[in-house]
């Protein structure tokens, strides 16, 4: 499978200060790809030399094929962009708006495409009003159909959450998460925000001060943290009295369904928690590990690094 990102040890330094140190990263068709990471980790900067908007100090970066520094408008062409904020004109209305861009990227025949747009990111009822009434949520999704707009191989979104009501952010998630799976596009997804990258995007990347720390399926980098683990535990009798000597065992709380219950334990305990509960005669029904912990996530690749800041 033929990546459409592929980066070989960028980097991009400001006068001594490296924001991007080596960045190796490939992404494959229509998957959602997250760069996660705090503000300030380089993220953003990424981000312009895989649009040609600013160049590498050293390494590649291939987009489609393509190097960004020597083809930026073919580039351009095929992938959409929306920055972390959107600039639009609040007189206009969302319909006005998308006509104006479409004109300044030379898009011919919109018309239709802009309809198709507006429909796939629920704004038709609200096109006809001026962008000063939308809301930030409404005013993102304006900004991905005006990406769509160009019937892009590839959607680049920076922190397209951020500063979004809870009905917001699942309208957008949702949106992203058709986007790749009905239309086949790539999309790399950068946010600090660690849950709502779980809850759409197929792998991820940390991202720590212009370095990668770790990356793949959100499962797998949950399986190679460290610290306690918390697993749901569904039983015939509520297992506290038995657990709660037990030196490995760090709480237990019910969870929410009757007969189950969330124990928090040592990482590689829980067949030592079944093996004692199953000795005092406890019928255990089912045990189920919280492999997407990314709080558990957040503790291993971000604490240290908050530490030497």
């Amino acid at each position: 499978m033929t990546a459409t990102v592929l980066t070989k040890k960028l980097t991009k330094q400001y006068g001594d200060a490296t924001v991007v140190d080596k960045l190796d990263l490939e992404l494959r068709p229509g998957e959602i790809f997250g760069l996660l990471g705090p503000n300030g980790a380089g993220k953003t900067t990424t981000i312009l030399m895989l649009l040609g908007l600013t160049e590498p100090t050293s390494g590649t970066a291939l987009v489609l094929g393509l190097d960004p520094r020597r083809n930026p408008l073919e580039v351009k062409s095929q992938v959409g962009y929306l920055p972390d904020t959107v600039g639009f004109y609040e007189n206009l209305t969302g319909r006005e708006n998308l006509r104006f861009t479409a004109a300044l990227n030379r898009i011919e025949s919109v018309e239709e495409r802009m309809e198709s747009v507006l429909v796939e990111v629920g704004l038709s009822d609200a096109a006809d009003r001026p962008v000063g009434t939308y809301s930030r949520g409404m005013k993102q999704r304006l900004g991905i159909a005006d990406a769509l707009l160009k019937t892009p191989r590839i959607l680049i979104l920076d922190e397209p959450t951020t500063a979004i009501d809870p009905e917001g952010v699942a309208e957008i998630l949702a949106l992203i998460r058709g986007l790749a799976d009905e239309r086949g596009v790539t999309v790399l997804l950068s946010s600090h925000l660690l849950h709502q990258v779980q809850a759409v995007c197929d792998r991820v990347a940390i991202f720590v001060r212009g370095k990668v720390a770790a990356s793949g399926a959100p499962h797998d980098l949950a399986k190679k943290a460290t610290g306690p683990e918390t697993v749901e535990l569904s039983a015939d009798r509520d297992p506290s009295s038995l657990l709660k000597t037990e030196h490995y065992v760090h709480a237990i709380t019910p969870a929410r369904s009757p007969g189950t219950y969330s124990v928090t334990l040592d990482r590689g305990g829980t067949a030592r928690m079944v093996k004692t509960l199953a000795a005092a005669g406890v019928a255990i029904t089912g045990v189920r590990t919280n492999l997407a912990d990314l709080d558990v996530i957040y503790r291993t690749y971000f604490e240290g690094e908050k530490a030497h800041g």
